[in-house]
């Protein structure tokens, strides 16, 4: 049996190897065309009410990290994921997979750590679920969540809105998530102190903007496979061409020099409190400025506008005047950071 006859860490970077899994796996499976619209949240009727239902698995290492930690991770992830889709999330489940020999301690920090995040969150866990596994069934803890959101009536959000001349915002800085993790699990030697996760909220940055502008065409919150990925979507799915302007890009110094040193790219680096907003190009400045009177989006930025070709390419272009094309992620830069 090859390589390719087994399941490998990349299918879990949500780049490349994870869509051809998505789709090989399950889409061919599962063929109702909600799932097909792989969102970050299915949106569906029942009654007079639209909902939007989400879930989600957490398997972060460690447990705890600068910043925050996989109890926060989880319910700040899956109210991201509704808030993008344009819900109001309201009810949280939560199943817990414990290995035996976990200390009571671990997971009372952890449980502590959900509920004040849903009380920030504004969001009840009101499922749940416990299985405990033999000592090296699993690492420590894994948890997984799935969350339900009510869609006001007449907002419409989608990747099919997206038309040329929209504009392409990020709330803020870029893979601080990715590289507070790395921190955590490595003893990499370098001064990253004052480095934190960004994991956080953003329904309630998100339902300022939505309450105030009619522009906004499209949301994701850049996870697994980070801006790159949610950008090369656009480009392929719509299709269109989108262009970015690295120097517009927010990172931070300490996230840009560790890149360097480590050979990663922070476009495909996870984020934990960020989301990638495309709107209509003439109200794309006042959106953004919108945005930075938040304290979650004081750093955001313009960073790209969708192109009027079809080519489905995103293109970079550079500091130095040049140009490059961004594409899927086809390996893991870091697995285990969500």
């Amino acid at each position: 049996m090859g390589t390719e006859d087994k399941i490998i860490l990349a299918h879990g970077s949500g780049g490349k190897l994870t869509r051809e899994l998505v789709s090989d796996s399950f889409l061919r499976k599962f063929p109702h065309p909600v799932l097909a619209e792989l969102d970050d949240s299915a949106r569906v009727q029942m009654g007079s009410d639209r909902i939007c239902f989400t879930t989600d698995s957490y398997v972060v290492k460690p447990l705890f990290f600068p910043g925050s930690d996989i109890g926060e991770l989880a319910v700040y992830g899956t109210v991201n994921d509704l808030a993008v889709m344009g819900a109001e999330p309201l009810y949280i489940s939560c199943a817990l997979i414990i290995e035996e020999g976990l200390e009571r301690g671990v997971l009372e920090r952890v449980t502590e750590s959900i509920a004040e995040a849903c009380g920030t969150a504004g969001v009840s866990v009101v499922t749940g679920d416990t299985k405990v596994v033999e000592s090296g069934g699993a690492d420590q803890l894994f948890i997984n969540t799935s969350g339900v959101g009510l869609l006001p009536q007449g907002r419409e959000l989608g990747i099919d809105r997206i038309a040329p001349g929209d504009r392409v915002l990020i709330s803020g800085t870029i893979g601080d998530h990715a590289i507070a993790v790395l921190a955590a699990r490595e003893d990499l030697g370098l001064k990253l102190s004052e480095l934190k996760s960004d994991c956080a909220p953003l329904n309630h940055l998100i339902k300022n903007v939505l309450e105030r502008f009619d522009g906004v065409r499209f949301m994701r919150d850049p996870t697994r496979g980070g801006l790159a990925t949610v950008l090369c979507e656009i480009a392929e799915n719509v299709p269109v061409s989108v262009n970015i302007w690295e120097e517009s890009i927010p990172v931070r110094n300490d996230v840009r020099g560790t890149c360097e040193i480590l050979g990663f790219d922070p476009l495909y680096l996870a984020n934990e409190g960020k989301v990638v907003m495309v709107v209509d190009g003439g109200i794309a400045d006042d959106v953004c400025d919108a945005l930075r009177g938040e304290e979650l989006g004081r750093d955001a930025a313009i960073i790209g506008e969708i192109g009027a070709d079809n080519s489905g390419e995103v293109v970079l272009h550079t500091a130095v005047g040049g140009s490059r094309l961004i594409t899927m992620l086809a390996g893991d830069q870091l697995p285990r950071i969500c």
